[in-house]
């Protein structure tokens, strides 16, 4: 806020005045990557070709899909070439220099930057649960009384039916499930309850598992005081980082932590159902005691066409990928990853802090009390999640479809938001706002045009 309040006072421009958006966007250093991604338009959001006009949409559903980048296609364009004029000599001769017996290692090389690891530690398989069962193969080894697996009460249901089937299927009571519940009346966790959680019931606990950043409220956990505390308790730590990658800076790596997964089609922007990538520590790269569940592709890559069958698994996060990699969701992954290639994790979450804080201060000056931000100010990501007065919901969301802005809403009062750095303005961030406030607060716009104080 400090930043935008500059802003507006040596532009003599007032912070809710579409003028100043238009100047923040202007100064923006990293406006030139919304041209790389497909940005819809009103009329093909809308669902109809008689509705809507052919200007850009306000995209903020970044959460729960992000945009197209216009070198996905470009990359699964020539790999489809590639196939239809090699066919298998692709494996090892690619025309492009990008052979898809390797095609992991370009993807680990340019991911690692993005969440604090080192190559060697990314994997690229499968989606993100099935990579969680993976895991939790290696990792979730009960025994004795330390048998439970901490998580969140409000986890996403593919987490909780993840965990809840693993400790079913090691034989272990239902009650080897330990939920971390917010406070009564609150909707978030307090990084102290966690912690105090912890050190009552280490013991007890193998795994910690919980999301890097909430999915429903927006919170981002403080992913690095929570992995010290589970690991000086002996447990291992693991972390479903859906929502985090591509959102938050991460240090997988420095915290040292065990595991983690992540899916690639959210604020990674590789597309519907595209390939996931996990994390596994240095310090497991060889270990002979993790139970892996192996594939002839974990073996290590010097030997794995000998035929021996005497498994040596590969070094890293390598030796937990069973199968080979898929190319053509893989190569949409590596074409949105040579966008990050143009800038860096601190400066997105620069712009990103920017775009909520100044969403944030629209929505609490302009829109009444019609709604209130259960995303915590001071730990969140991308994301804004509101709740609406109960009349004022449905509302809300026709408007926003009615004005062609697509974000998601959540029965029956939430509507999340997310402005995504890569691609998202300033303006995206008001003429958002301006269309909740004609619902919340008739009257009480966001200037087009004013002079009012800031």
């Amino acid at each position: 806020m400090e930043h935008l309040r500059a802003v507006a006072l040596e532009s003599g421009l007032a912070l809710d005045d579409l003028r100043f958006a238009q100047e923040m966007d202007r100064r923006d250093p990293l406006a030139h990557l919304r041209s790389e991604f497909a940005i819809p338009t009103v009329r093909q959001v809308a669902g109809d070709e008689s509705a809507g006009d052919d200007s850009a949409c306000v995209y903020m559903c970044g959460n729960s899909l992000g945009l197209m980048p216009r070198r996905a296609r470009a990359i699964l364009d020539e790999e489809m070439d590639e196939w239809a004029s090699r066919g298998v000599v692709g494996h090892f001769r690619h025309s492009k220099n990008r052979p898809w017996v390797g095609y992991r290692w370009p993807i680990a090389e340019k991911m690692a930057p993005l969440v604090g690891a080192m190559p060697l530690e990314v994997g690229v398989m499968n989606t993100l649960t099935t990579n969680l069962h993976l895991l939790l193969a290696a990792f979730y080894r009960p025994a004795g009384k330390r048998c439970k697996i901490l998580i969140e009460s409000k986890a996403f249901p593919s987490d909780h039916y993840a965990i809840e089937s693993q400790i079913r299927w090691h034989g272990q009571p239902a009650s080897a499930m330990l939920l971390a519940e917010p406070r009564a009346g609150e909707h978030t966790l307090r990084t102290q309850d966690i912690l105090d959680l912890i050190e009552r019931e280490g013991d007890s606990i193998a795994v910690v598992m919980l999301s890097g950043v909430q999915f429903y409220t927006g919170q981002a956990f403080e992913m690095g005081k929570i992995t010290a505390a589970a690991r000086a308790a002996g447990c291992v730590v693991g972390w479903d980082l859906a929502h985090a990658a591509g959102n938050v800076p991460l240090s997988l790596h420095d915290w040292g932590v065990d595991f983690a997964c992540w899916c690639t089609y959210k604020y990674l922007n590789a597309g519907p159902g595209s390939i996931s990538c996990f994390f596994v520590h240095e310090r497991h790269a060889r270990s002979p005691e993790l139970c892996r569940l192996a594939g002839w592709w974990s073996h290590e890559e010097e030997t794995r066409f000998d035929m021996s069958n005497r498994f040596a698994p590969a070094a890293g996060a390598a030796g937990f990928e069973p199968s080979n990699t898929p190319i053509f969701v893989a190569a949409t992954l590596l074409g949105s990853l040579d966008v990050f290639a143009q800038t860096s994790m601190p400066a997105l979450r620069g712009k990103s802090l920017l775009l909520t804080a100044y969403l944030e201060h629209l929505l609490l000056t302009l829109c009444g009390g019609g709604l209130r931000i259960i995303t915590p100010h001071d730990h969140r990501g991308a994301q804004l999640s509101l709740l609406f007065d109960a009349e004022k919901f449905q509302p809300a969301v026709d408007a926003l479809a009615a004005a062609g802005i697509v974000c998601d809403e959540r029965k029956p009062d939430c509507i999340r938001l997310a402005p995504v750095p890569l691609y998202n303005t300033f303006a995206d961030v008001w003429r958002c706002v301006d269309v909740i406030c004609s619902v919340t607060a008739p009257g009480r716009h966001a200037q087009s045009g004013s002079d009012v104080g800031v």
